[in-house]
């Protein structure tokens, strides 16, 4: 079978073992009417997998030269387009499908995964389940529970919307050209988004809590009432040499509730 070399500024490290292929593409069960998302299919390894459920397919891929190898899955449920992923308006290319639910499904580059997330978070697309195969290093901090040295901002972020699970881990001499370190995959499930007021400005009042993960929380929220929110935090049980990542994302919502 043909090839072609993996560009580093596209950070292509193509997946090659149909095993690991298979098991991510089962992680959707969708019906015909349903829609896969897939970003950077590269030649059609995870595409040939999502193509056979035979719903419909939208795949997003920035390397022209891909296209000899995808062109075989195109017909009138698969539309490629061959564009930058983050520079698309995904509502706008949503336009041309009927679906029931919508899920995504990637191998997506080490250097982008923060990006992409948010984009398809900012985007308000309702995606049911989001699959994807990143570094090893961010799977763990996504999927990191309270009091783990992983779990951060972004952590709690993504669990606003999704529930999050690492899958499985995939070694990293399973992809050509290898990459220096081992990947795993994620799998985030919608959730009913607890509704807090002023959600920005929690999402910036958690940040603010990790900002430096050697300080105590007191240390890091310089811009806010600490007297207030250490009588918050000690009707909760915790005193005012507690961390950020031994606070729930419950307790920190509550917290900023209360707060504000």
């Amino acid at each position: 079978m043909a090839t072609v070399k993996a560009i580093k500024q596209y950070g292509q490290n193509f997946l090659k073992n149909p095993k690991v292929l298979e098991d991510i593409s089962n992680l959707v069960d969708v019906n015909e009417e349903d829609l896969i998302l897939e970003i950077g299919p590269g030649m059609g390894a995870l595409t040939e997998y999502l193509a056979k459920k035979k719903c419909n397919l939208l795949c997003y891929e920035i390397d022209h030269r891909m296209e000899p190898f995808l062109k075989k899955y195109t017909h009138s449920k698969t539309v490629i387009i061959y564009d930058d992923f983050m520079k698309r308006d995904l509502k706008k290319d949503l336009l041309g499908f009927e679906f029931h639910t919508i899920y995504l499904v990637a191998n997506i580059p080490y250097y982008i995964t923060t990006p992409i997330l948010l984009k398809l978070i900012r985007s308000d697309i309702p995606f049911q389940k989001i699959v994807l195969l990143v570094q090893k290093e961010f799977a763990l901090r996504l999927t990191a529970k309270t009091g783990s040295k992983n779990y951060n901002d972004f952590t709690l972020y993504v669990h606003h919307f999704f529930n999050s699970k690492l899958m499985f881990i995939v070694n990293k001499e399973n992809f050509s050209p290898v990459p220096k370190v081992d990947s795993a995959v994620i799998l985030l499930e919608r959730k009913q988004p607890t509704k807090i007021k002023d959600e920005e400005e929690y999402f910036e009042f958690i940040k603010q809590a990790f900002q430096n993960k050697r300080k105590t929380l007191k240390n890091n929220m310089k811009f806010y009432d600490w007297d207030k929110i250490l009588k918050i935090l000690n009707t909760m049980g915790y005193n005012e040499k507690v961390r950020a990542e031994e606070i729930s994302p419950e307790n920190f919502q509550k917290l900023w509730e209360l707060y504000r």
